[in-house]
């Protein structure tokens, strides 16, 4: 007979097998963050790009391209996903980031993607399942963080505090997000740097119960785009959220 613990065991690592799947699944795309070949920054002046089509130039109001079907401008919002232009197989993607813009070209012929074999990580362990509680600020605060490139900042809507226990050590986070959604936990710990990603590791908690209790569930700390590619502008996490614990849970460094 298979025991109530049995089939909670069995649910646990099916989905987060599923969820690892996904992920492996997601950054292996054709043209995903694994098929970059490049980051470039744009000048207010037109000009070639390395061997991209059309002449390229950008100012505080939009990007402007000469030569790709006719002039065309392109208004790529600040700290948001980019936009795409075709170039044959290639796609560029064209960002905003702290005030500069800059094109992404995503190659499914990327060298890379062929020795792209998954993301690697620590066994799932229910023990790094923990509660906490939410505390929400009176009203979000803005917290800026560095980037991974040098010079850029991150503005992040901080809404609220979690507050658990983990290897036997009382911990805090700040978390981003909306107070009645999803919340988002940037963080490092003392594996950061060692077997993990050294800027930031994320984590997604779901919406907070009416008193507060959240689960944390560190088996999916997940790796940002840049432990992926060195043309990322991710976030690194904010220093408040550095963990004295090894949380020896979610994904490993993929490089």
């Amino acid at each position: 007979m298979t025991t109530t613990a049995e089939t909670s065991a069995t649910t646990f690592d099916t989905d987060w097998e599923q969820w690892h799947a996904d992920r492996e699944r997601y950054y292996g795309e054709p043209l995903g963050w694994v098929s970059i070949t490049g980051l470039h920054w744009l000048t207010d002046e037109f000009d070639s790009v390395t061997d991209l089509p059309g002449r390229w130039r950008a100012d505080a109001d939009a990007v402007y391209v000469e030569g790709i079907d006719g002039t065309e401008r392109l208004e790529p919002v600040e700290g948001a996903p980019g936009l795409l232009v075709e170039a044959g197989d290639r796609r560029i993607e064209v960002i905003r980031r702290t005030g500069s813009v800059a094109l992404r070209v995503h190659d499914p012929k990327a060298p890379q993607l062929g020795d792209y074999h998954g993301i690697p990580t620590y066994a799932p362990s229910q023990r790094w399942v923990v509660s906490g509680t939410f505390t929400p600020y009176d009203s979000p605060k803005t917290v800026t963080t560095g980037a991974v490139v040098e010079g850029l900042e991150h503005h992040h809507s901080a809404v609220g505090v979690i507050d658990f226990e983990l290897a036997g050590s009382p911990a805090q986070l700040i978390a981003f997000g909306r107070p009645t959604g999803d919340l988002h936990v940037l963080f490092t710990d003392a594996t950061s740097g060692a077997t993990t990603y050294p800027g930031a590791r994320s984590l997604t908690v779901t919406p907070p119960a009416t008193d507060g209790a959240v689960t944390l569930d560190f088996n999916r700390a997940a790796n940002l785009p840049c432990s992926f590619t060195d043309f990322a502008t991710c976030p690194v996490a904010p220093p408040q959220n550095r963990l004295a614990v090894a949380v020896e849970a979610g994904e490993k460094n993929p490089r």
